[in-house]
């Protein structure tokens, strides 16, 4: 799925295993295209749920959200209603565990017809985990797990995760975070303190854990950054309710109050997303909306060739500062955002709102990154205040080292799992 982290996690990394002489067969959801260089079996899942999950996903992608997006789901959502609740009731998992049931299937099938030495589940979405497992189960073939994010999601500071989750389907994730500590024969997470709790609830995993920073793979394209009347920040991907903007609007709130000439010469550039809600509560305020300019998800261009995924690398490069958000929920502390790799390679300047990950803060620490609390409204305003006045003189900060490989990254997978 183009610009999709967890599709490029995976992704990017085949030209390099394929270069140490491994042969990879994908097993995938049916929401990107599919790839026409490895063997790809794209696969719906099972459950009423998922099944509407994924066409939603399809018809966004042929028809856009007009009229015929809009009719033609709601339609599906209504036919598939009674069997949602049935399923819900029953099970009361995620939409996308009913994915592991023909995932399995395929992958049993598969190891019958040729000699695999391997099952690799990357996510994400935990049902590739539990498809990996069922594969192992029935085959008898080592396996190997990615884990990109905590797949236990813990309330505050002081719970680390063993007690009992509240939904069946948290419970579920927990049930499952365990069997893949017990059963896989290397597993990985993407940062030190995700690692760190889950070897907490599973000592028997200090023997095959370990943690690779993820990388992202060097741009298709670059473009030249040239300085402009007003000072572009821009966002690139997502904004959530708990990873919002709004932070930054209440401070140039301010701002703009102190520096009135701020509002004319500072835009805040969206790519890949629209405004969260608690960011359009903020919005309200006149000021800050004339400094807003929203430009959507950039898809692929007919005319030029280049994918989504190029188009965004331009605009990173054409950016006078690019901004990271990081969230304002507990396991931030667990997480890096995968779009901090990517920026790297823009080799533009960067600022950053993190929270509770001091192993993050060090990190853009050492490599002079603009670096400000998420929960910190003053240290918000200082930073964009530094900003502000280093864009004015020409001085803006230049992101120090070199970006982090995705070659470094299978290079230390393969390491692992050969020794």
């Amino acid at each position: 799925m183009d610009g999709r982290a967890a599709s490029q996690t995976v992704t990017d990394k085949l030209q390099y295993l394929e270069q140490s002489g491994i042969e990879v067969v994908v097993i995938s959801a049916t929401m990107g295209r599919q790839d026409s260089k490895v063997e790809h079996h794209q696969l719906l899942p099972w459950g009423p749920s998922g099944l509407r999950f994924d066409f939603r996903h399809l018809m966004a992608k042929r028809f856009g959200k007009g009229a015929i997006y809009r009719l033609t789901t709601v339609l599906v959502s209504l036919l598939l209603l009674p069997f949602i609740v049935v399923e819900r009731l029953g099970f009361g998992l995620t939409h996308h565990s009913s994915w592991s049931l023909p995932a399995a299937r395929k992958g049993i099938a598969l190891a019958k017809q040729s000699e695999f030495e391997l099952v690799y589940s990357s996510g994400g979405a935990w049902s590739a985990h539990l498809a990996a497992a069922w594969i192992k189960a029935a085959t008898g073939l080592k396996w190997i797990a990615e884990i990109h994010d905590p797949m236990i999601i813990r309330d505050d500071a002081d719970d680390d995760g063993t007690r009992a989750r509240r939904s069946r389907s948290d419970r579920f994730a927990q049930r499952l975070e365990t069997r893949i500590c017990n059963e896989a024969d290397h597993v990985w997470w993407f940062t030190e303190a995700a690692h760190d709790y889950a070897l907490l609830r599973n000592p028997g995993l200090r023997e095959k854990g370990f943690v690779v920073h993820p990388g992202a793979e060097a741009p298709e394209v670059t473009a030249p950054s040239t300085r402009g009347e007003t000072l572009d920040i821009c966002h690139f991907g997502s904004l959530t309710d708990d990873r919002s903007l709004a932070p930054i609007l209440v401070a140039l709130q301010s701002l703009v109050r102190r520096f009135p000439v701020m509002q004319q010469q500072l835009r805040l550039h969206l790519y890949g997303t629209n405004l969260d809600a608690n960011s359009r509560q903020v919005n309200d305020d006149a000021h800050v909306a004339s400094m807003i300019i929203e430009h959507g998800r950039l898809e692929h261009d007919p005319v030029t060739g280049l994918s989504g995924r190029a188009r965004v690398t331009q605009k990173m490069f054409e950016a006078d500062v690019l901004l990271l958000l990081h969230g304002d929920y507990e396991w931030c502390a667990e997480y890096i955002p995968s779009k901090y790799y990517e920026y790297l390679w823009a080799r533009r300047p960067l600022m950053a709102l993190t929270n509770r990950n001091p192993q993050f803060d060090q990190l853009l620490s050492a490599r002079n990154v603009y670096l400000a609390g998420t929960l910190n409204p003053a240290s918000i305003e200082q930073v964009l205040i530094d900003v502000w006045k280093d864009w004015a003189h020409d001085q803006l900060h230049i992101p120090a080292g070199d970006p982090v490989s995705v070659e470094s990254a299978v290079t230390q997978i393969l390491a692992v799992v050969r020794r």
